[in-house]
This record gives structure tokens, C-alpha cells and sequence, in this order.
């Protein structure tokens, strides 16, 4: 029998446009594998979040594998040692697998490599990352020109079929139980809101994509509006792999009206990946030195009431809940709660990206980090710091009334022009703002001339 050959699966979990399951489906047997690594990453092992919607992802993918005659073997360990491993048990001397841009998957897939025949594909994004760059041959540190000439090279090529056969091995290795792998919460199980948003998988992106699709024409003039179903929803799945954005860009590039916003917000995750590829430790390392001088807060309690949604500013306090009870946030709301950490507490953006890693079922390592760095002022390309939203302002102009009263049911009763900053004796239990606006500016453009003074 034809020796079989190892898919090795991470943020790729999907049958449809998948070049390393194809290119391994027309070698022979196949063997699905997904590790689940923590020793890898290290301090940026999955979170809490992510770790419920892989054990959904990873059943479903199961199901589709086994539909087609195959099935996903489930392993935890170092990736390297584990498919080592399971290339000894099957005979396998080849690994098929997505390239992922992330600093510990590039360090895992050198890793691989030395011990095993490693053929990577392109899939997870536009354009490879590192592909783009400028005449001179360098890559962009700005998203407006990276994107100007990323378009030169779309669209992306159609999407690949599904293989119509995955062929077994002579015999299956071993394969963990998910269940034992305990990725979901328990004690207590805080993710009871996550099942009545999400459907984790690939028919779950497929249909996610189709409410899209009927809406995209749309999205410039909804995209901002919290209260509104205006935004694709689409980040986890994106994340997670089970549609790729090539799948995305054909269905809805020939929409009307302004698709071509939320083409450029694909574009804007490959500039992610991008600049992680250049500056590896973005997560936790300013991209303008000039901004490590800045003397951060250390405020345990105003973290928590920002964590918890306590803050006394509603339009806050309502993306901090969406947030921990969905998994999930709106984007513009996600600008204005960094933005209030950032400057108004004057809390330094690593803590806020650590939460968000830990809370967001999208939480990818290039777009949080670059995000974050934008919000705080301190990215390569980001707003400048002396930029301070004014949340009350921003509630007000985006029409989040809607919005505050979903997440913030203690204010519901209020009028759409109250709600947004209600007076102390509309508050009831709800907290009284945690800092003034104007002091808080104050404050924070305080820290920024002192840190440039040295």
C-alpha cells in the first residue's frame, strides 16, 4: 500500500479550498492530524476563549472528515515530537501543511523540517505574507501602500474543491478523546453565552458568509453602528480557518455599494501578518521605541472594573459585556474600549491586549497586536497618541443606544439621549464615571510630555 502521507492541521480547520489536504489527497492515504501544542507558544499558548471554539471546530471537522471516508487524529504534545511520532507508527515521511506566520508556528515549522519531508502551502490569506513589498524589495510598514499594491495581485485565485476521496491508512494510529482534552469551562462555565451567538466549523462560516453576503453592499454605512448587524461577523471563522479569505473575497467582491471597504479589511489581516513577520514580538514590544518612556499606571482596580464592564461609561461597559459574554466585540466598540484603557486610565495597552487574547474567540496573534498598537499610538502605523477618543461623543455619533441597552440592561429604561452619558440620579446602581473625560485627556497628554522630556 501506498505509504500514507500526514496533514498537519492548525488554523486551517476546513475541507474547501484547503491546498494541503488536496496535495496530500492526491499523494495517497492521508492522516488528518491536529496537535494541540502549549509548549510551543509558550506564554501565548490558546486562550480561554479560542479553546471553546477549537473543541466545536475540531468535532465538526471530525464529522466532515468522516463523511468523506476519514477521520481527525488528535494528539498534544510538542508538534514536532508528536508527528515524528505518528510518522514513525504509519510509515509517513511526508507533512503537508498551511503556512502560518505567527513566530512560534514558524519556530515549529523549522522545527518539523529537521525531522520530517515538511511541504508548505499558501491559503490562509490573501497573498503570502512577506510577498508584498516595495520596488526596492522591502516590505511595507504602512497598511495605505501595502494595500495599494496587495491589490495589484488580486483577486485571489478561485478556491480549491474539496477533495472528492481522502483515502485511508492501512491502519489508524491512536487518537486522544477531545473531551479529555477539557477545552471547555466547567467550573463555572462562562461560555453559556457563546452557543446562543456561534456555530463553530465550516458549514457554520459557510452560512455566516451567506447572511453577509445579503448585506455587503451596505457595510460602509453600517460597519460603525453597534446596533446594527452591520459587521461580518466572520473574524473566528477567518481565524480558525474554516473559510479562507480567497472563499470570502469571491462571494462578495462583485457586490455593490461599498464591499470594497470590507475588501480592504481582508486586506488590512494580511498587513497584519505582514508586520509580524517583520517585528516578531509586536505583541508586546513598541513599534515606535519613542513611546517606551510613557510611565503606565499600575492600577489593579481600574483594570478590573474595565475587565468587568464597571467603568460608568456606558457605551464601555456594554463592549466589556458583550465581550465576556459572546466572546466576541464589535469593531468600532473595540476601538473605544482600547482607546479608554489606554488613555483615559492610562493603563498600558499590554494588558488590554492580554485580556482581549484571553476573551475573544477571534483573538489572532498579527491582529490583536496590531490593533491594540494602533489604538495606543505606539504601532509602526497607528493613530497618533495625542488622538483620544471621546467615548461619550463616540456613543452619541455611532447610535449605539440600541446597543447600550442590551449589555447594559441598568440603564434600559433611559431615553436615546440620556443613555449615552446618564446624569448621576439616572445612574441607579449602575457606577459613576471612573475619571472626567477632560481630566483623563489631561492626564494622559501629561504622561506623553513627560515621557518626551525624559
Amino acid at each position: 500500500m501506498t505509504t500514507p502521507t500526514i496533514v498537519w492541521l492548525r488554523r486551517d480547520l476546513r475541507l474547501t479550498d484547503q491546498a494541503a489536504l488536496l496535495a496530500a489527497a492526491g499523494e495517497g492515504p492521508v492522516v488528518p492530524v491536529y496537535v494541540l501544542d502549549d509548549e510551543t507558544p509558550k506564554h501565548r499558548k490558546m486562550g480561554a476563549a479560542s479553546r471553546w471554539w477549537l473543541h466545536h471546530s475540531l468535532g465538526a471537522l471530525d464529522a466532515a472528515l468522516r463523511a468523506k471516508g476519514s477521520r481527525l487524529i488528535l494528539r498534544r504534545g510538542k508538534s514536532d515530537d508528536v508527528l515524528a511520532a505518528i510518522a514513525r507508527e504509519t510509515g509517513a515521511i511526508r507533512v503537508h501543511a498551511l503556512h502560518h506566520y505567527e513566530p512560534w508556528w514558524r519556530n515549529a515549522e523549522r522545527a518539523v523540517a529537521n525531522r520530517l519531508d515538511l511541504v508548505l502551502h499558501d491559503g490562509n490569506y490573501l497573498a503570502p505574507a512577506g510577498s508584498v513589498t516595495t520596488g526596492a524589495g522591502q516590505p511595507y510598514k504602512i497598511f495605505t501602500p501595502f494595500w495599494r499594491a496587495l491589490l495589484e495581485q488580486l483577486p485571489p485565485a478561485e478556491p480549491l474543491p474539496v477533495p472528492e476521496q481522502l483515502a485511508p491508512p492501512e491502519a489508524w494510529p491512536t487518537s486522544d478523546k477531545l473531551d479529555d482534552w477539557t477545552l471547555l469551562p466547567t467550573k463555572p462555565d462562562w461560555a453559556t453565552g457563546f452557543g446562543e451567538e456561534w456555530i463553530p466549523g465550516e458549514a457554520g462560516a459557510s452560512d455566516r458568509l451567506d447572511d453577509f453576503a445579503a448585506i455587503a453592499s451596505r457595510y460602509e454605512g453600517q460597519r460603525n453602528l453597534p446596533s446594527i448587524e452591520g459587521t461580518s461577523r466572520l473574524s473566528p471563522y477567518l481565524h480558525f480557518g474554516e473559510i479562507s479569505p480567497a472563499t470570502i473575497w469571491h462571494a462578495v467582491a462583485a457586490k455593490r455599494g461599498s464591499v470594497d471597504t470590507f475588501l480592504g479589511e481582508l486586506g488590512w489581516r494580511d498587513y497584519a501578518q505582514n508586520v509580524i513577520l517583520q517585528l516578531p514580538d509586536y505583541g508586546r514590544t513598541n513599534g515606535r521605541p519613542q513611546l517606551d518612556a510613557i510611565r503606565w499606571r499600575d492600577a489593579l482596580t481600574d483594570l478590573a472594573a474595565w475587565q468587568q464592564g464597571m467603568t460608568g461609561y456606558p457605551i464601555v461597559d456594554a463592549g466589556m459585556r458583550q465581550l465576556w459574554t459572546s466572546g466576541w466585540m464589535h469593531n468600532r466598540v473595540r476601538m473605544i474600549t482600547a482607546s479608554f484603557l489606554v488613555k483615559h486610565l492610562l493603563i498600558d495597552w499590554r494588558a488590554g491586549e492580554q485580556w482581549f487574547w484571553d476573551c475573544l474567540v477571534d483573538a489572532d496573534y498579527g491582529s490583536n497586536s496590531v490593533n491594540w498598537q494602533w489604538t495606543a499610538g505606539s504601532g509602526i502605523d497607528a493613530n497618533m497618541f495625542v488622538r483620544i477618543m471621546a467615548p461619550l461623543s463616540q456613543s452619541d455619533k455611532f447610535d449605539a443606544a440600541g446597543y447600550i441597552r442590551q449589555w447594559v440592561p441598568e440603564l434600559a429604561t433611559l431615553s436615546d439621549e440620556d443613555i449615552h452619558d446618564p446624569a448621576d440620579g439616572q445612574r441607579g446602581t449602575y457606577p459613576v464615571k471612573m475619571i472626567g473625560h477632560r481630566e483623563a485627556r489631561e492626564r494622559a497628554l501629561g504622561a506623553l510630555a513627560t515621557a518626551k522630556a525624559g
